[in-house]
C-alpha cells in the first residue's frame, strides 16, 4: 500500500508540473493573465509625461480652427491619446465649469475670466496673444476704413456681448477713441459676430484677426492701429476636478513648446 501511494503521488505532482508550466507562459507572454486590469499603468505608446487619456477641452471660439490643427498633431504625438474640444465664448465656457461639466482643460480668450475660476483650476499659463480687427464685407462695399467709420448711423454694426471677451475688447478701445457705436445686436461669441458680416446681415463687426483670416473671400479685414487696439491674452489651465490631472496638466505644458506655437503663429496668433 506505502509504494502504491507514493506512485500516485509522484503522478498527482507531475500533472500539475504539466498544467503550471503553459499558464505561467501565457502570463508572461502579455496576452493574458499579463494583462494589468485597474493598476494604472500605462498603455503602450504613451509619451513619456503624458498619460495616455481621453481629454475634454473647453476652449475659447476664436481657437477653434487651430486648436482642431493643434489636437491632431497632439494625438499623433502621444498614441492612446484622444483630445475631444468643445468651443464656446469664454463666459459660456466659465459658467459650464460652475456647473461641473466634465471636462480637464480650460482655455480662455481672457485673463480676467480665467481669473474668476481661480478655485477651480491649477495655474493658468497664457499660451498665446490676439488683436482685433474690423471685419466688413468682401470687397468693403461701405467703404471703412477706422473705427470712426463704426459710427455712421447708416452702418450696421455687430459686436460681441459685453461679457464675452473680445466685446469687452471692443467696447475699451472703442471707449478710448470716444467713439459711440450702436450695434444692431450684441454676439455671444466672436464666431457669431463674423458670422453676422459673412452673411451680409451686418455691414462690419469687431472680431480677432485671427477669426477674420478663417474668412478669407468672404470677408475683408481692416486693421486698427496698435495704438489704438487692444492685445487679448489666452491662459490654459488644468481643471481641478479633472479625472485625468496629469495627462491634462501635459497638454496645458505642451501648448507652449514649439511644435504648437509653430500652430498658433500660423493661425496668426502672437507670441503670449
Amino acid at each position: 500500500m506505502s509504494l502504491q501511494l507514493t506512485r500516485h503521488r509522484a503522478a498527482a505532482a507531475a500533472l500539475a508540473t504539466a498544467l503550471l508550466v503553459p499558464l505561467a507562459a501565457c502570463g508572461n507572454d502579455g496576452s493574458a493573465g499579463g494583462e494589468d486590469s485597474g493598476s494604472g499603468a500605462k498603455p503602450s505608446g504613451s509619451a513619456p509625461g503624458a498619460p495616455a487619456a481621453g481629454l475634454t477641452v473647453l476652449a475659447a471660439a476664436s481657437l477653434t480652427d487651430a486648436f482642431e490643427e493643434a489636437g491632431a498633431a497632439y494625438e499623433k504625438e502621444n498614441p492612446g491619446t484622444k483630445v475631444t474640444f468643445s468651443f464656446a465664448g469664454s463666459q459660456e465656457l466659465a459658467a459650464q465649469v460652475r456647473q461641473g461639466a466634465p471636462a480637464d482643460v480650460l482655455v480662455t480668450a481672457d485673463t480676467r475670466t480665467m481669473d474668476g475660476l481661480s478655485g477651480e483650476t491649477g495655474t493658468p499659463t497664457v499660451i498665446a496673444g490676439n488683436r482685433l480687427v474690423i471685419a466688413v464685407g468682401k470687397g468693403n462695399p461701405e467703404k471703412v476704413e477706422s473705427l470712426k467709420d463704426l459710427s455712421d448711423p447708416r452702418l450696421k454694426v455687430v459686436l460681441a456681448a459685453p461679457e464675452v471677451p473680445v466685446g469687452r475688447y471692443g467696447e475699451q478701445i472703442l471707449d478710448a477713441q470716444r467713439i459711440k457705436v450702436k450695434p444692431v445686436s450684441q454676439e455671444p461669441s466672436v464666431r457669431a459676430v463674423l458670422s453676422k458680416v459673412e452673411l451680409g446681415e451686418a455691414d462690419a463687426g469687431l472680431v480677432y484677426r485671427t477669426d477674420a483670416a478663417t474668412a478669407t473671400g468672404k470677408v475683408d479685414a481692416i486693421d486698427i492701429p496698435d495704438a489704438e487696439n487692444a492685445v487679448a491674452s489666452y491662459p490654459a489651465a488644468m481643471l481641478k476636478a479633472s479625472e485625468h490631472t496629469e495627462a491634462a496638466a501635459a497638454f496645458v505644458a505642451w501648448l507652449t513648446t514649439p511644435a504648437a506655437q509653430k500652430i498658433l503663429r500660423s493661425a496668426g496668433f502672437q507670441q503670449p
